[in-house]
């Protein structure tokens, strides 16, 4: 008797049709959750070449760039300084201007800022608290790290305020404020105008200075930082300094503006 009799409807095979190979999805998708598993390895591996993809170094290695890029824009500034002082040496020799035109652009380079300006000053000083830094005045809550640091709208108001008192020139750090200079910060660093500052940040202005202090005292953005001075210990100091004489603006005065993508 052939085998074929022990299974009916079997071919020549002898293969039973309950045991014929079938699709089963539980497969592939096994298959495929491997494949993705190995894709993922692979990626973590190549990004970090052999190095711990956990570590700061990537965020050091900006900071660094950072400053790199701040000093080398200082650099710039004053070579820029230099020459714009030789081409204005040049000008004045013989321009070919009249007086009244002289007169004129003087007024405006006094209100743009490129000029130095000569007078009275006041310095302000703002400094982060101790790290370490607990609430000094009971019914405060203890200090969020946020509470201990200066933030950009504390600079603003003091800048606003200065301005507000009648300040002739201002310089934050040391560079010349112009009409277009941003007052920004990023984490606990100042940026301003391509350049990077770590506090205590002094700000320094010329005019009036009873003025200049009252308008300090008026501000109520200023009111609000001294209860964070006088609880949590943030840095505050003004002083008269006789006196002075701030710098001109020497940086690039070309506007920078969004352009519609064609």
């Amino acid at each position: 008797m052939s085998n074929s009799a022990d299974f009916p409807g079997t071919g020549s095979t002898g293969s039973a049709p309950g045991r014929r190979s079938r699709f089963r999805p539980v497969r592939v998708l096994t298959a495929g959750v491997f494949a993705l598993a190995g894709l993922i390895f692979f990626t973590s591996f190549d990004t970090a070449k052999g190095t711990d993809i956990r570590t700061d170094a990537s965020l050091l290695k900006l900071s660094d760039l950072i400053q790199e890029r701040s000093h080398k824009n200082g650099q710039a500034e004053e070579s820029n300084s230099a020459l714009r002082g030789q081409v204005e040496s040049l000008a004045e020799a013989d321009d070919g201007s009249t007086r009244a035109e002289d007169e004129k652009l003087t007024g405006l380079e006094d209100a743009a800022g490129t000029r130095k300006v000569k007078g009275r000053a006041v310095t302000v000083t703002l400094n982060d608290a101790p790290p370490n830094a607990t609430a000094k005045l009971p019914g405060y809550p203890e200090p969020q790290p946020d509470y201990l640091v200066i933030h950009q709208q504390d600079l603003q108001a003091v800048v606003n305020a200065l301005w507000q008192g009648g300040a002739e020139g201002i310089k934050v750090m040391d560079q010349r404020l112009i009409s277009t200079s941003a007052v920004r910060c990023v984490g606990n660093t100042l940026i301003l105008q391509g350049r990077v500052y770590s506090p205590p940040y002094k700000i320094q202005a010329v005019g009036d200075p009873e003025k200049l202090q009252q308008a300090l005292a008026d501000s109520e953005a200023i009111q609000n930082y001294m209860v964070y001075v006088n609880v949590y210990g943030l840095g505050w100091k003004v002083t008269e300094d006789g006196t002075v004489t701030l710098p001109g603006y020497s940086g690039t005065v070309d506007l920078h503006y969004a352009k519609p993508v064609e």
